[in-house]
């Protein structure tokens, strides 16, 4: 099956297949052609250009003179959850912190326990429709975190739906075992018997059916230790599951030095970045990846972009989509939200939301670009001025289609 996109304003976002990642000053560096024409067949990008425009097709797709780019490719969500806790959305306007309503029940807790009763039937079918919802905001590549079951048997109910989706949807999924988000009540005040559990019972459950391409811990002031953390990660690696980190979202907590010394693809949120945790990863592979929706919806600082891009770092942006902290899969949202507080440029922003979350979640070689060869994964935008409208317009519907896997 040959199509043709044509008609195409700007056809942005176009990198080599040498390119996996951007960083420092070249995430302001966009390739673009104008007045260009795409050609995808069988699924793929097959070539690309503004003259020659191929033959012998079978279908063909007008632009209408949008802009032609990467989908976004969300490597940060909780996609998976039962239920939804605007009631802490009232307590946060109230000024409780999020530490607070934690005490209290709320928070992850109260997720686990709308998880803990809801049928692995019911829990696909709510989060079904998130996973539509984001696909028509332009995402077609999605990491999607366990972390609300915090038992075995709801956990890989969790890790059970989301390898679902990427079945019976066109999204790209990599799924990722957080079994250390919380400790649950059980377990408030004997904290290394439940990481023990997680240790000896969770992750070869979740390995025996490989269901984690990936395992994740929250290293964080209240939550799981350094030490805990490395426990964890050791245990993971041991049944070929990467580690990943929610890091310094409360404060200097470590996670970022002990993600860089896993080796970890990411390590997320980095509301806390100082010299000492830049100089960390500018020695690494680990891509920072920054969540400005959880910023914005709990009043947090936001992670600290633009140092971290001047220091010569790589970015990635992700939407966190979740019921406590980001209930949101909008990924130009994101992108608004990361030139308006986080000081990114266009440029920066498109960058860190498609090769470098491509990237963060291990689908560089084949997702995130305009690149021959790699899945015809594409947002075609409305007739616009530029790519900078995309995040400058940030309460406006400005995609017109979406294509994935070519269709």
């Amino acid at each position: 099956m040959r199509k043709l996109i044509t008609n195409i304003a700007s056809l942005v976002g176009i990198l080599d297949s040498s390119v996996k990642i951007l960083a420092g000053a070249n995430m302001n560096i966009l390739a673009s052609i104008e007045n260009a024409w795409l050609l995808i067949e069988d699924g793929k990008i097959a070539d690309f250009g503004k003259e020659n425009i191929p033959e012998s097709l079978d279908e063909i797709i007008d632009a209408e003179e949008g802009i032609l780019m990467p989908a976004f490719c969300d490597s940060h969500t909780h996609l998976v959850y039962a239920g939804s806790r605007e009631k802490e959305y009232e307590d946060k306007i109230k000024g409780l912190s999020y530490e607070e309503i934690a005490k209290r029940g709320g928070g992850i807790l109260n997720s686990a326990e709308l998880l803990h009763r809801t049928s692995e039937k019911e829990l696909f079918n709510q989060s079904l429709v998130r996973a539509h919802e984001i696909m028509e905001f332009g995402t077609g590549a999605v990491e999607i975190k366990s972390g609300y079951g915090l038992s075995t048997i709801d956990e890989m109910k969790m890790l059970r739906v989301a390898r679902r989706i990427g079945e019976e949807t066109d999204l790209t999924v990599k799924t990722t075992f957080l079994g250390a988000h919380a400790f649950p009540e059980a377990y408030r005040l004997k904290r290394d018997e439940y990481v023990d559990l997680i240790i000896n019972e969770m992750i070869p459950a979740v390995a025996s059916e490989k269901l984690a391409d990936y395992i994740d811990v929250f290293c964080d002031r209240g939550f799981f230790s350094v030490e805990q953390t490395s426990r964890i990660l050791e245990a993971g690696l041991k049944y070929n599951m990467l580690p990943k980190i929610h890091a310094n979202e409360l404060d200097y907590s470590g996670g970022i030095q002990v993600g860089v010394k896993y080796g970890a693809r990411s390590v997320d949120h980095l509301e806390f970045t100082g010299d000492e945790e830049i100089k960390a990863l500018q020695r690494s592979q680990t891509m920072p990846t920054l969540l400005p929706g959880a910023s914005l919806f709990l009043g947090m600082t936001y992670a600290p972009a633009r140092k971290m891009i001047d220091a010569g770092l790589p970015v990635a942006l992700a939407s966190d989509y979740n019921p406590g902290s980001s209930p949101s899969g909008n990924m130009k949202l994101v992108m608004s939200l990361a030139m308006m507080q986080m000081r990114m440029m266009p440029a920066e922003v498109l960058n860190a939301t498609t090769i470098n979350s491509a990237y963060a979640m291990g689908v560089e070689n084949s997702l995130g670009s305009v690149t021959r060869g790699k899945t015809a994964n594409l947002i075609i935008t409305k007739k616009i001025p530029g790519i900078g409208y995309l995040p400058y317009a940030y309460g406006s519907d400005l995609i017109s289609k979406v294509i994935l896997n070519g269709k």
